[in-house]
């Protein structure tokens, strides 16, 4: 299998190649092309329980789709939901946290299922539920805005908006704050923050949805009064 990640990093599409019975899983929904020799299968990906705790607490598909080449081999094109990058990662035997809407597809050998974080992530307003993906194999991952990759020495610590974090090792230790007082948290825009503390790897995303939709609605009023205006 091999992956070429096209246009990014804002409007980033996956080719997916596969040889003669090759499989690969991806949300449903993703798939934008692929070749007539490809075959799609639909199924609730680990059983019922587990398909349910996916959908309804983690926030992804109820049904995961799988494309397998059936002859000579093929290719299927993949795109996330949002405009964003797409990064690719081999995972070799071990886990990930992956935050809920940012898994995109994994290949034969990588299981999904959820995460709780406690009831401490309940009060970052994001967060709330992260997917623990494991196993070996390669893993797609996408991101509102660019993906930015950060490895954290023993001991280094990093302190992130919860809307940024796309993904880390379950290695990092982490602490839900206060970005400073609670006059800061409540108006500043910053919200609570997580201080992450090293070794490990994690993603960070250039943008976060809720702000952007946040901001879309504010502009939506004046947006339609202009155009009252024009049309008279």
């Amino acid at each position: 299998m091999e992956v070429e990640i096209l246009y990014q990093s804002t409007s980033a599409v996956a080719k997916v190649s596969l040889e003669q019975d090759e499989k690969i899983k991806a949300e449903s929904g993703s798939m934008s092309a692929m070749t007539p020799n490809i075959t799609m299968e639909t199924h609730a990906e680990g059983g019922l329980i587990k398909s349910l705790s996916r959908s309804m607490v983690g926030g992804e598909s109820f049904f995961l789709n799988t494309y397998t080449s059936n002859d000579q081999g093929g290719f299927v094109f993949l795109a996330p939901p949002m405009p964003g990058d797409i990064t690719v990662i081999e995972m070799n035997n071990q886990s990930l946290l992956v935050q809920s809407g940012s898994y995109m597809a994994s290949s034969a050998g990588i299981e999904v299922e959820t995460k709780w974080e406690g009831a401490k992530s309940f009060f970052a307003g994001e967060g709330l539920v992260m997917l623990e993906i494991s196993g070996t194999g390669k893993l797609l991952i996408s991101s509102f805005g660019a993906i930015h990759h950060i490895t954290l020495k023993e001991g280094e610590r990093l302190v992130v908006d919860t809307g940024h974090l796309v993904a880390s090792d379950p290695e990092i230790q982490y602490e839900i704050k206060r970005v400073a007082g609670w006059k800061s948290t409540m108006f500043s825009g910053e919200g609570l923050v997580v201080e992450l503390t090293g070794p490990g790897e994690l993603y960070l995303q250039t943008r976060v949805q809720s702000s952007f939709f946040a901001s879309l609605l504010a502009s939506t009023p004046n947006m339609i009064l202009k155009m009252i205006n024009r049309n008279g």
